[in-house]
């Protein structure tokens, strides 16, 4: 008789837990409970503190920097294992011979051996950067990207484009970028219309990189969050708040995160022959199974890893793998030029350490974790791949 009043037993049970976490029926007049956190997967009775309220002020998301009583082992790193090839900077220009020198008196330290200058610069004002190089006596350390205007875009514009690519790369440039995120988010064809990113008219000059053996340097589209709703539920809520300009969630301005990233793969695609750099892991970095879909369909695909360790250092374990897996694929970079954040670089690619500060917080509030990756894909990562993607690029002072 026992077992066959278990199953009623069990079901009025689960009815009875449930009816506590719902809470009591609110009659005439009742004052309604604060309303906390919506219910876990599988939560049966509300959480301690749930819907409960902080006795004193609380401080906002600006002022909450919690001091961590954790204690582990640290690993700073202040100079990288390997000489380092920086695929997307941004130093000061190179204006003269002793600018030049300045900026390799900050990289040397850190073991950068080579910096490419993805500012960009084509016609007069490439020519004068790559002289005050040469001037300086530093051609084994600092390179130019050319760069493209998309102003006016429409019938011949490509033709001309690739005209001066080839004149920029006959002058010195070994590629092309930063390609910048106006490209598809607010740069206007000569009819009025959003330039998109697979643009037929843009084709010469994705051709052109491809026949001229030159790389092409994009960051296009900003990180998925930027284009949603600002609330409490965007982790880059305070990012957003604090520059204007890094909203893209107007849709009547703005194309969707995937809209554009259509755009970009659709283009891709068009042009296999020509060799492809994503900046900023191409906004994957929070996605890589995306990524590496990407790199799976694409051999000329690449990326880089500027201004996204915030989210490689929170996947330690996955991001190891991914690393491993595409060791070929992935390239170093930096983007802002500051010497004193480059160690937070080394030290996740380098070290197994836990929980450590991140260098901008507006970025993560979270801590970051050491990757660990082994000595080979470090090397790949910091200099091997770049000197295949970019082929004239300077080998002078890597490992052979």
């Amino acid at each position: 008789m026992r077992r066959r009043y278990l199953p009623v037993l069990t079901l009025i049970a689960v009815v009875v837990a449930a009816a506590v976490a719902v809470g009591p029926t609110m009659g005439a007049g009742a004052q309604q409970a604060p309303q906390g956190p919506p219910a876990q997967p599988g939560q049966l009775r509300p959480r301690p503190g749930t819907g409960r309220q902080p006795e004193f002020p609380a401080p906002s998301i600006m002022d909450y920097k919690p001091r961590s009583t954790l204690v582990v082992p640290e690993h700073q790193v202040p100079r990288a294992k390997f000489p380092v090839v920086d695929i997307h900077g941004h130093p000061p220009t190179f204006s003269s011979p002793d600018a030049a020198k300045s900026v390799v008196s900050l990289m040397s330290p850190l073991n950068i051996q080579v910096m490419v200058q993805t500012n960009g610069a084509s016609g007069e004002r490439l020519q004068q950067s790559i002289e005050a190089i040469a001037a300086s006596g530093l051609q084994n350390r600092l390179v130019m990207f050319t760069t493209v205007g998309f102003g006016g875009v429409g019938p011949g514009w490509g033709e001309k484009a690739a005209q001066q690519l080839e004149a920029d790369v006959k002058a010195g440039a070994l590629g092309i970028g930063e390609i910048g995120k106006n490209l598809g988010l607010g740069t206007r064809k000569a009819d009025g219309t959003r330039l998109k990113v697979d643009d037929p008219d843009l084709d010469p000059l994705w051709a052109a990189a491809g026949r001229l053996k030159v790389p092409v340097f994009l960051h296009l589209g900003e990180p998925q969050e930027f284009f949603q709703p600002l609330d409490a539920t965007n982790e880059r809520w305070q990012e957003m708040a604090l520059f204007r300009e890094r909203r893209f969630n107007d849709r009547e301005r703005y194309p969707t995160f995937d809209e554009l990233m259509g755009e970009r793969d659709r283009m891709l695609m068009k042009h296999p022959g020509t060799t492809f750099i994503l900046a900023h892991m191409g906004w994957h970095a929070n996605d890589l199974g995306r990524l590496g879909k990407l790199f799976d369909k694409l051999p000329n695909l690449h990326a880089e890893v500027g201004a996204v360790l915030y989210d490689l250092g929170r996947q330690p374990r996955f991001g190891h793998d991914f690393f491993v897996k595409y060791q070929d694929r992935v390239l170093f970079g930096k983007d802002s030029f500051q010497p004193d954040e480059y160690p937070y670089f080394w030290r996740v690619f380098e070290t197994a350490d836990e929980y450590f500060d991140y260098y901008r917080d507006y970025h993560a509030f979270w801590k970051m974790y050491g990757m660990a990756l082994p000595d080979e894909v470090l090397k790949k990562l910091y200099y091997k791949n770049a000197l295949k993607v970019v082929p004239r690029l300077p080998a002078a002072g890597f490992p052979r």
